[in-house]
């Protein structure tokens, strides 16, 4: 998992405006590589600030939240590639980019932020649902984000940081405290 730290250095290191936002998807959403780039214009509902994943093999599509920067970003990319049908078109343009490329961007700026952690582009996902953890999200909502079936599955998702687990106050402190009258006499 990375830290925000290295999310935003990591962030901060791509090279370039298009591979910066494609990352920002991939974190700033939860979202698969695959995911990433199969991602169409239509798929982008700003009124509902919402963006469509779609599931394929008969699965349900999910939504997943839309930040204001993120917006911001892809109006911005729209106004400078102005992408017909994906999002980010590969060679041809009848095809999205590839996973393959997307993996080396991740590689790239990884390699160019210093983060030696031995990072996958899969990392940025983990840390996404993590991140939300840690700010006290609910884990089913977190699920949900995630498109997980099973809760299960999205606990493997969630490294709880050793902050976390120090800011846990154990249920004897609480019963320590109800009963500090009963301290021994001096």
């Amino acid at each position: 998992m990375l830290s925000p730290e290295e999310v935003r250095r990591l962030l901060d290191a791509a090279p370039g405006f298009k591979y910066r936002l494609l990352l920002s998807l991939a974190y700033g959403c939860g979202l698969r590589a695959s995911e990433v780039v199969s991602l169409k214009v239509c798929d982008i509902d700003s009124a509902q600030m919402v963006i469509r994943i779609e599931q394929g093999k008969g699965r349900k599509d999910r939504y997943v939240m839309l930040s204001p920067d993120l917006l911001d970003m892809l109006r911005q990319w729209w106004t400078a590639a102005r992408p017909q049908g994906w999002l980010f078109p590969g060679r041809p343009a009848i095809n999205p980019l590839t996973t393959r490329q997307l993996n080396r961007i991740f590689h790239l700026a990884a390699e160019a932020a210093e983060i030696k952690t031995g990072a996958t582009l899969h990392t940025l996902r983990h840390s996404f649902a993590t991140h939300l953890l840690e700010s006290k999200l609910d884990i089913r909502m977190i699920q949900a984000l995630l498109g997980h079936k099973r809760l299960d599955t999205t606990a493997h998702y969630t490294r709880v940081a050793t902050e976390m687990i120090s800011k846990v106050v154990s249920p004897l402190d609480r019963l320590v405290k109800k009963s500090k009258k009963d301290e021994p006499a001096k």
